[in-house]
């Protein structure tokens, strides 16, 4: 962990996604896709639900004018029977409304529950396309973080805020009409200052939307500051480090602070703004109606003077003080659509950056499946495995897999402007056992991974019995691969469970002799439920060297033609390295096995032994070959013999 380690918040730009640029109106136009437009029925069901809210919320308002028309009008001789009944009529509006939000908040749970779940299906299943450069540029706390944080937020964006923003749509065009037909002059009134209640949330609004989409990035990066901590643990009091990731902590934690400061600061004032203008909007119009009430003109309650122009005064001011009453109600119900849409809008912007990385992550190029030539069994001629080649006419061409790699002038760089490989020319034959040795970073580990084809090369050609490994299927050339890697990774499950990872079709006698083989068996025997011992937090409760065990267990029961063995027994001790060299050569027989070793003594029955330095092979030969030459793999070998 050195002192200038820079936190990768956002990922590498390495990997091209294939979507282009984002827009938050195209990314808001995918999430509802992926939500409404699966769900259409349940969607239509929706909308008739918050169609029958929103309307009675408005018509419920307009027996309030009949009330306080009779109330003003008669005052003492109010007819009762016709205020109960419209007050009656009120809570019935009313409670039609309620019950049609409940079923559509109901709705909207089932539809946002299905949404997620397929948004995570998806992530997880792009997930395992994805190239390993992938996950070489992004950390690991920031992927989590997609799947909790990102993810959380389009729950809130598709329960809470998407339901708000229809119902206010639809509220907002039913009070319209309402107030259209009451009065226009005081809708002219209204609508100045709703310009300006729209002209605030846009300019605020807009300010804050950039910092939440830094806020959700950062937000990835503490994730992965932290899963990197956790992990690093021991290390970190082994060296006294607990001060400088104290340090490193506080700032990542204070990028995320900053960012999310100044999103929610932006969030918080756009309500008192929108209230105070809302409330501006309220004196307004009750003033220019108390105007027109009193001095009277066209264009002020139109309906008012077209349905009393020949009533007398009284009861016309009586008229129109209840009409005066209701659009004071309308005036309210208008903003709070606005308002609702205003305090809602942190929500979405949060949400919109959650679902463009989601986005982003889902988009991101898979990785290349490789040629159309497959591994098959049983179907050559000796009935053992084969390169099942499709030809031009429809017909197949087996060849059979012998486990013959060669390497020729091949150039890699894990990025072009470095290079790691140079011009690396090898050949294993099969049944070979070819070893790699050299000081840490000469490329050793890279060579196989080029096998595996976890990486490109940029230049010169891989075969494996003579088919270019870019025209063999990766899977299939990845089935016909044992590796044991130097980071031991179990899973979640029994101890026979992860041997069985090797694989599944492996039977429990199977995956126990594939145990015994590389002398695992003995330390799998003394655990509390011998095979059937559960394994959790990545083997926690075994020590190394029994991880490493059972990882080369996993190995032997896959039955790869080829072996890859990178460091396998780089956490055993020598005693039982030596216990299981038999195993491993009973293992071997018959395969091509490629060994990366830092343990000369581990090498020394290979057929060919490859000393690199610096990405390049500057010697070959059998070990005693090299010892005769004394070059750089007799000063190795002495050196450690000394130090032995």
């Amino acid at each position: 962990m050195p002192a200038n380690r820079k936190v990768n918040d956002c990922g590498g730009d390495l990997i091209k996604t294939s979507h282009g640029a984002k827009t938050p109106m195209k990314t808001l136009g995918r999430l509802l896709k992926y939500s409404f437009l699966r769900n259409k029925f349940a969607t239509i069901c929706v909308i008739i639900f918050v169609c029958i809210s929103s309307v009675a919320n408005v018509t419920a308002a307009s027996r309030v004018s009949v009330i306080t028309t009779e109330l003003i009008d008669n005052q003492v001789n109010a007819d009762m029977g016709l205020i109960m009944n419209n007050i009656i009529m009120m809570g019935c509006i009313y409670a039609a409304g309620a019950i049609s939000s409940f079923a559509c908040n109901l709705i909207m749970m089932y539809i946002a529950q299905g949404t997620l779940k397929k948004m995570r299906d998806d992530m997880f299943a792009t997930m395992q396309t994805l190239p390993l450069q992938y996950f070489d540029t992004h950390t690991h706390g920031d992927l989590m973080s997609l799947y909790t944080n990102d993810v959380d937020t389009m729950r809130q964006l598709l329960t809470q805020t998407i339901p708000q923003l229809i119902s206010s749509v639809l509220t907002l065009i039913a009070v319209l009409a309402f107030m259209i037909m009451y009065s226009v002059t005081l809708l002219l009134v209204v609508c100045v200052v709703l310009v300006g209640i729209i002209f605030a949330t846009k300019i605020i609004g807009g300010r804050s939307a950039k910092y939440y989409l830094a806020n959700q990035k950062a937000l990835g990066a503490l994730n992965g500051y932290v899963e990197e901590m956790t992990e690093g643990q021991k290390v970190i009091k082994v060296f006294c480090h607990e001060q400088k990731a104290r340090e490193e902590f506080k700032d990542v934690n204070d990028r995320l602070n900053e960012a999310g400061s100044i999103a929610n600061g932006y969030a918080f004032l756009m309500g008192p703004v929108n209230n105070n203008l809302g409330y501006l909007q309220y004196v307004l119009v009750a003033l220019v109606g108390v105007l027109i009430m009193v001095f009277g003109g066209e264009g002020g309650l139109l309906s008012i003077f077209c349905s009393v122009q020949n009533a007398d005064k009284a009861n016309r001011l009586a008229v129109m003080a209840g009409m005066l009453v209701s659009y004071l109600m309308y005036t309210r119900q208008f903003n709070m659509p606005v308002m609702q849409v205003s305090q809602q809008f942190s929500a979405i912007v949060m949400a919109l950056a959650g679902a463009e990385r989601i986005f982003e992550m889902i988009d991101t190029t898979p990785e290349d499946k490789g040629g159309d030539i497959t591994l098959t069994h049983g179907e050559c001629d000796d009935g053992g495995w084969a390169w099942k080649k499709p030809l031009s006419d429809g017909s197949y061409e087996y060849i059979p897999l012998r486990g013959d790699i060669r390497f020729d002038d091949v150039v890699f760089g894990y990025t072009p402007q470095k290079v790691i490989l140079k011009n690396i020319s090898l050949y294993a034959k099969p049944g070979q056992k070819i070893a790699f040795v050299g000081a840490t970073g000469a490329g050793k580990t890279t060579i196989t991974n080029l096998i595996n084809r976890f990486y490109d090369i940029q230049s010169g050609t891989i075969t494996y019995d003579g088919i270019n490994i870019r025209d063999i299927k990766k899977s299939d050339l990845r089935r016909s691969l044992g590796i044991v890697l130097q980071d031991t990774h179990l899973f979640t499950g029994t101890v026979m469970d992860n041997i069985r990872y090797g694989r599944l079709e492996a039977t429990d006698e199977e995956c126990i002799r594939a145990a015994k083989l590389a002398n695992a068996d003995s330390f799998i025997c003394h655990l509390p439920d011998g095979y059937q011992t559960m394994i959790k937090g990545d083997g926690a409760n075994l020590s190394q060297g029994q991880r490493q065990l059972l990882a080369i267990s996993r190995a032997m029961v896959s039955e790869c033609p080829v072996l890859i063995l990178d460091e396998a027994t780089s956490s055993i001790d020598t005693r039982t390295e030596k216990l299981i060299e038999q195993g491993m050569d009973k293992l071997m027989e018959g395969r091509t096995v490629f060994v990366i070793a830092h343990r000369l003594s581990t090498v020394r029955n290979s057929q060919a032994i490859m000393v690199l330095e610096h990405g390049e092979i500057i010697e070959r030969g059998s070990h005693e070959q090299l010892i005769a030459q004394k070059g750089k793999y007799y000063q190795l070998y002495t050196g450690a013999f000394e130090l032995e």
